[in-house]
């Protein structure tokens, strides 16, 4: 089998798929190579937590899929412990993916990571460039 029965659920029934209208921050990401793009919506309360997070995904199976774990990761989480996510965690989450969907995951931290860039840059909150820079430099995503 291709892909995990974790992949086909989060594919088939994805969570959190939608647009926040007044989202404290709001991140778009693509690839050109493969034609994926991710839009990512958080919604942040004063605690700099989480509180509802959803995205608009066009692109594959395991776009899609990699798109709602990661806003199943975050959510409830602070701002801080959601740019902590990694594709590696997204990948594991989803009991894998086949080598060559790898940058699909990329692409779900990317955009959780533009989504509070966003926020920080809506909110005048400082941050280090360094924690934005491209997560990976993979043949689908350079």
């Amino acid at each position: 089998m291709l892909y995990s029965e974790k992949v086909m659920d989060h594919f088939q029934n994805p969570r959190n798929v939608g647009k926040i209208e007044d989202a404290d921050g709001v991140g778009e990401v693509g690839n050109a190579k493969c034609g994926d793009i991710m839009k990512m919506y958080l919604k942040i309360d004063e605690n700099q937590v989480i509180t509802d997070c959803r995205f608009n995904t066009f692109g594959c199976g395991s776009a899609i899929a990699t798109s709602s774990m990661a806003t199943e990761m975050i959510k409830g989480k602070t701002v801080s412990e959601a740019m902590e996510l990694s594709n590696q965690a997204v990948v594991e989450a989803l009991d894998g993916l086949p080598a060559h969907k790898i940058h699909c995951s990329v692409l779900a931290e990317e955009a959780v990571k533009a989504a509070v860039k966003d926020y920080y840059d809506r909110n005048g909150i400082s941050y280090d460039p360094k924690l934005f820079e491209k997560a990976c430099g993979c043949e689908h995503c350079s």
